[in-house]
């Protein structure tokens, strides 16, 4: 399989034309691509959208590549229904990466005096962003104690030509790396990647141990060695097929105001850990193309993010819990606040049981609940609907206090220390004694299907 972006664009829209929108009329840094994404979205289209022509810059700006779950199982070879659970499955497995020599984004170099980040087209996305902001910048760095690689997206905001501040808010890996680092009174080396197949997005969202590496993790989810290359002016590697490499690192002890930036929250979110980023020289592909992420609550932002949820969370349910048929991360809930669960309870005690399992994975989960496998999780309205005709309060609904429950530092609900409330829902059935639920007679739905297919209404 081919590991390349531009390839896998290519062959997306050889095959469904349709699903690619090419904006020929030159937009501006400011607003333009932000408000065509929005007005798709409130269309219900998600296509990915190629912005040929940008104001001042020489790069034609990618955006939405990650905006529906059909790409996204696509880039990694399996059907839509299949993505939480091959994830899930594929994440566990190591496949070590493979080093590759003279990769295409050697092509062209910025640096020295004639490093100007401004030449990239990073765009300004809302009104109250503090100014343009690299989005899709996936950030590499090592581990200063054991080695281990990292990837992952972090907002980076343009302060200058050689200047970007950069936001560690997720207190994770990234975050941990540094503060190792500066510890022992050192930057931390990273570069900023841009424009990656989205298997290799997709994999970097892996909750991985922090002295095991997460090229490996991508590799298993490729079921193909990752091929990486060494960067040129750091001692780093990183995936070799980016279009933009910025080779740099965050500066120990050095901080500067970040922000407000529009956050998948759909809020304005002013909380930054305020480091900053100072590149060393900027390498890019012949004909090179630039990857945006529309901020905000927008699919882009938001269905990598639940995707990996859901697999995190039915890989950690069916160790203990096989009974477990799926876990949705509504879009509703920002991809990762809410988790609905169904399962074919067996005893009255699992649905608490798979909460207390699911809270476990992930600190970011404010409210989790469970129905039976007659609810279909990806419809929302079935959800309610169980909810609505199958819980009571007093008995079904549980509460974990703020002052246990570690939140989202993006949550704007939280508290000055990141803490949370947690909700519980039991939305299933008694096992025994509750009313009968109905269903429409099976061949005569098939014969409605018949009868709709011929007069042309078909799905």
């Amino acid at each position: 399989m081919s590991q390349d972006w531009r390839v896998f664009l290519q062959q997306y829209e050889n095959r469904c034309p349709e699903e690619v929108l090419r904006i020929e009329q030159e937009i501006s840094r400011e607003y333009d691509s932000t408000a065509l994404i929005v007005e798709l979205e409130r269309r219900r289209r998600f296509p990915v959208v190629v912005f040929e022509r940008v104001d001042g810059s020489e790069f034609p700006v990618v955006a939405n590549t990650l905006a529906t779950r059909q790409r996204l199982a696509e880039a990694i070879g399996v059907k839509k229904d299949e993505l939480p659970s091959t994830f899930a499955h594929r994440i566990k497995t190591s496949v070590p990466p493979e080093e590759i020599c003279d990769p295409r984004f050697n092509a062209n170099c910025m640096e020295g005096t004639g490093l100007d980040l401004t030449r990239l087209p990073i765009l300004t996305h809302f009104p109250i962003d503090a100014g343009p902001y690299i989005t899709a910048g996936l950030v590499v760095a090592n581990d200063p104690v054991s080695g281990a690689n990292t990837c992952g997206y972090h907002r980076m905001q343009l302060k200058g030509k050689d200047r970007l501040g950069i936001s560690l808010h997720s207190r994770q890996r990234l975050w941990e790396y540094f503060r190792r680092a500066e510890d022992i009174g050192r930057n931390l080396e990273a570069a900023v990647v841009l424009g990656v197949h989205p298997a290799v997005s997709l994999g970097s969202m892996a909750l991985v141990p922090y002295d095991q590496g997460k090229f490996e993790r991508i590799g298993g989810l490729l079921g193909e060695p990752l091929q990486i290359a060494r960067c040129n002016t750091i001692d780093l590697r990183v995936p070799a097929w980016a279009e933009i490499v910025i080779e740099g690192e965050i500066l120990a002890r050095v901080r500067e105001n970040e922000g407000p930036f529009a956050e998948f929250t759909n809020y304005a979110c002013r909380r930054s850990t305020e480091n900053v980023f100072v590149p060393k020289a900027v390498y890019y592909r012949d004909n090179a193309r630039y990857q945006s992420i529309t901020p905000g609550m927008t699919s882009e932002h938001i269905t990598i993010v639940a995707v990996q949820r859901e697999g995190d969370v039915l890989k950690a349910l069916k160790e203990t819990l096989p009974n477990v048929r799926a876990v949705h991360a509504p879009l509703s809930a920002c991809g990762l606040f809410h988790c609905y669960i169904s399962m074919k309870k067996i005893a009255e005690g699992q649905p608490m049981q798979a909460v207390m399992a699911a809270l476990s994975v992930d600190h970011n989960l404010k409210m989790v609940v469970v129905v039976d496998d007659d609810v279909d999780v990806f419809d929302e309205q079935q959800v309610l609907w169980a909810i609505a005709t199958r819980v009571q309060a007093d008995s079904d609904i549980h509460i974990i206090p703020r002052r246990l429950g570690m939140g989202c530092t993006l949550d704007p609900s939280t508290d000055e220390k990141s803490r949370t409330a947690k909700m519980a829902i039991d939305a299933t059935k008694p096992m025994d004694g509750f009313a009968e639920s109905i269903a429409v007679h099976t061949e005569a739905a098939h014969m409605a299907l018949e009868i709709l297919r011929k007069k042309g209404l078909s799905e």
